[in-house]
């Protein structure tokens, strides 16, 4: 049985398995706000569907979770060890939105996902992108959903934060 990797209220998450998680309040979406760090996302794919009042994006995000213990920036050797795969992240109950940093309009825009977590404001929750870029969006109550959508693929670049500069 493979070993499994960040566990949460009793459930894990095995490194090669998709992921799906779900969040219910503020420690819950610190988990996926984690697994989501340095995502990739066009500005094309945020979409809003007001009737059901969800918020849903997909993005390109790198496998925290299957990141060998004794890799560095170069992967291993220069081998690519390193894997990003496709994810759809979903917020429900969502009852406003307003962007920050970027339009809508910029369908080549590319996006650099840095943190999602409840805004300053109650009812809030702020999706932060590098550049100053942000998401912010006026919920009910927090949930949302992250599953990975596709098969996963090799890279020999991990996300750098020593610069402050997206990879």
């Amino acid at each position: 049985m493979p070993r499994a990797v960040h566990a949460s209220n009793g459930c894990a998450v095995a490194p090669e398995g998709p992921l799906r998680l779900r969040a219910e309040d503020a420690d819950d979406l610190a988990v996926i706000s984690a697994v989501v760090q340095d995502a990739l996302v066009s500005v094309k794919d945020l979409t809003y569907d007001h009737r059901e009042r969800r918020f849903m994006l997909v993005a390109n995000r790198f496998r925290w979770e299957s990141k060998p213990a004794n890799a560095d920036e170069n992967g291993i050797d220069g081998a690519a060890i390193f894997e990003r795969t496709w994810c759809a992240l979903s917020f429900a109950l969502v009852e406003t939105i307003l962007y920050r940093g970027f339009r809508r309009r910029d369908d080549e825009r590319i996006l650099s996902l840095l943190a999602i977590r409840p805004g300053e404001e109650a009812g809030t929750i702020d999706l932060e992108f590098a550049g100053g870029a942000g998401v912010r969006l006026g919920v009910s109550a927090i949930e949302a959903h992250v599953t990975d959508i596709g098969e996963a693929w090799p890279t020999v670049w991990q996300p750098d934060h020593s610069s402050g500069d997206p990879p």
